[in-house]
């Protein structure tokens, strides 16, 4: 018997595969501007601290286990650990140190952390290769452009449905920058994005859990071997994207094919990329940065009374964990993030560790942040009062958290965040090498020298 879906369909839509296939396999080396380039060393950089970081982490030991038990071929390296694994693996492993962490790049429009699935598959392939610094570097604008275009059309429905949007198109920008490193034509290139459509992965009910950062790591290894695949013959349907049935159509109710197609080469995603100074997720910011300005006022957390918050129901949805058990948890706590702030200062790492997380005195104050929502505020936005105990009442508004498009990091704080990410793991010189070798990347003739600094040790 015939089922009537009655799921409506665009039996119209441009061909979008086809289209950002070739796009990919025919646009020039560094055919942007300077400071498109310039983004690319940033984005590059700030991954690369963020995967480093987090290679002593758990959850990394847990992944190479498991790994290791394939007996996997020594081709490319984990970063911030002596192992080499094979290619596949090291794009799995350490797309998943990249975002342990919370702290990658973000894509605000979109909310992707579009560096994780497209670096991650791009340094192991790259390492393995032989390819060059401008070959990376081309592959990851071309490749961050086609995910985050793709998540333009599709979000925020898509996000809404409850998908990992990471995950669900970090696919295929891994994909396109492989397929890009590897010099694919445009229909092999096409293939490969095919290919990649069929492996959408993550879901957000794995936020605060290890599988959250398995995401971009999963999506970094589905889109190296879609492009493998693709490179040896391997087929897939050429409107993969687009078509009825195809990925776009099926995972998203939103599909504005034009965030696709519009100043295709003339205007880059990776312009609209942001970096961050706290290590949780992005819409918690205004909330760290509104507190951390109380600090500086003279609010003492002991002085506390109650903190009023004013945000927007997004923030609650996605961050509302009152009482977070671990750190994970914690990245996912717009009050444990209000307490760091006013108690440190700062909401790096070490304030989301499990034993910070569960300090009497930060369960303390957390419990008194009181959150409401208030949707005429950004999401981007906060209204902040500290209620003290002698009746004073300190307000707080921040538009625009530092890390912020508005607000960016300079280069400078991305390497003062670089160290406090690698130092631990690498030391301070080393850390220092990759630091110069990361800005000049786009010169080095191969990119293994790069990773064996990655290596404690």
């Amino acid at each position: 018997m015939a089922r009537n879906t009655q799921v409506p369909a665009d039996h119209n839509a441009p061909p979008v595969t086809q289209t950002l296939a070739t796009f990919v396999a025919t646009h020039p080396s560094r055919g942007w501007s300077d400071a498109v380039d310039h983004d690319a060393h940033r984005t590059f950089l700030n991954w690369l601290g963020c995967a480093v970081g987090a290679a002593r982490h758990e959850a990394a030991d847990a992944a190479l286990a498991a790994v290791r038990m394939l007996d996997p071929a020594p081709q490319a390296t984990v970063l911030g650990r002596k192992e080499r694994v094979d290619m596949a693996s090291a794009s799995l492993v350490n797309g998943i140190t990249s975002h342990t962490f919370d702290f990658d790049d973000t894509h605000l429009k979109t909310i992707i952390h579009p560096a994780g699935p497209v670096a991650s598959a791009l340094l192991a392939l790259a390492e393995h290769t032989g390819a060059s610094g401008r070959q990376l570097v081309d592959a990851l604008v071309l490749g961050i452009d086609v995910s985050c275009r793709v998540g333009n059309a599709m979000y925020p429905e898509h996000y809404d449905r409850g998908w990992h949007i990471t995950g669900s198109t970090g696919m295929l920008g891994a994909a396109a920058g492989c397929a890009r490193l590897l010099g694919l034509d445009a229909q092999r290139t096409a293939m490969a994005l095919g290919i990649a459509a069929s492996q959408p992965v993550g879901m957000r009910e794995q936020f605060g859990t290890m599988t959250k950062p398995f995401h971009p790591g999963s999506a970094a290894r589905a889109g190296l071997m879609a492009a493998l695949m693709a490179r040896h013959g391997y087929t897939a349907s050429g409107r993969a994207l687009e078509a009825p049935r195809g990925m776009m159509q099926t995972v998203s109710t939103k599909n504005d094919w034009r965030e696709i197609t519009d100043e295709l080469g003339q205007r880059f995603e990776i312009t609209f990329n942001s970096y961050k100074p706290f290590a949780c997720g992005i819409v918690i910011h205004p909330s760290i940065d509104a507190c951390v300005q109380l600090r500086e006022q003279g609010v003492k957390p002991e002085d506390v009374e109650r903190i009023e918050l004013k945000v927007h129901s997004l923030v609650l949805e996605l961050t509302g964990k009152k009482e977070p058990a671990d750190g994970l948890q914690a990245k996912f706590s717009v009050y444990h993030g209000c307490a760091a702030g006013l108690t440190f200062g700062r909401a790096a790492e070490d304030e989301f560790s499990d034993e910070v997380v569960n300090r009497a005195d930060m369960v303390a104050l957390r419990r008194k942040v009181v959150a409401t929502v208030d949707d005429a505020i950004d999401e981007a936005s906060v209204d902040v009062t500290a209620v003290l105990a002698d009746g004073r009442r300190v307000h707080v508004f921040v538009e625009h958290a530092i890390g912020s498009l508005q607000r960016p990091m300079s280069d400078a704080q991305l390497e003062a965040k670089f160290h406090g990410l690698a130092d631990p793991v690498l030391g301070p010189p080393a850390a220092a090498r990759v630091i110069e070798t990361c800005w000049n990347v786009a010169g080095a003739p191969e990119l293994r020298s790069l990773a064996a600094l990655c290596v404690p040790g």
